[in-house]
């Protein structure tokens, strides 16, 4: 089982450009609220929870693999998704259209860093590092060496 650590050491190997650095800061953040949001637009129930809960709750298992820590950042930026969509939901209907307007838009922005970069996105090497991103951008206010 990879550390946390070494996940992030492999990340940021195609993360050196400053330029690239200060894209994914943006477009990690915006893909991961508009992914949770999109999710909890699946109607499909199972049992008490819907679809997309249930996947959320599965990725949470996956962050707890990594410790206590990244398990419970991962959660506050859940609960900080939660309300913002909430709102945003209050004021924008449908909501889906404006969440994949914004994850086509910080996509673009992320294959763009990587031009800017000079490297493949990591996920086309193992799409786990789909679920570190969120994790690394914070890494320089939570997880200090």
């Amino acid at each position: 089982m990879r550390t946390l650590e070494s996940w992030f050491a492999e990340y940021s190997e195609g993360h050196q450009n400053p330029q690239n650095r200060i894209i994914h800061k943006i477009c990690v953040p915006v893909i991961f609220f508009t992914v949770v949001g999109l999710l909890l637009q699946i109607p499909v129930q199972m049992g008490p929870i819907r679809l997309g809960e249930l996947l959320i709750a599965c990725a949470l298992g996956w962050y707890a693999t990594l410790g206590a820590k990244p398990f419970v950042i991962m959660l506050g930026q859940l609960a900080i998704c939660y309300v913002l969509l909430y709102l945003l939901g209050n004021l924008v209907q449908p909501l889906w259209l404006l969440l994949v307007g914004l994850f086509v838009v910080a996509w673009i922005g992320q294959f763009y860093g990587h031009k800017l970069e000079g490297k493949r996105p990591s996920f086309f090497k193992d799409l786990q590092f789909l679920f570190i991103g969120p994790l690394w951008v914070l890494k320089d206010v939570f997880f200090r060496s």
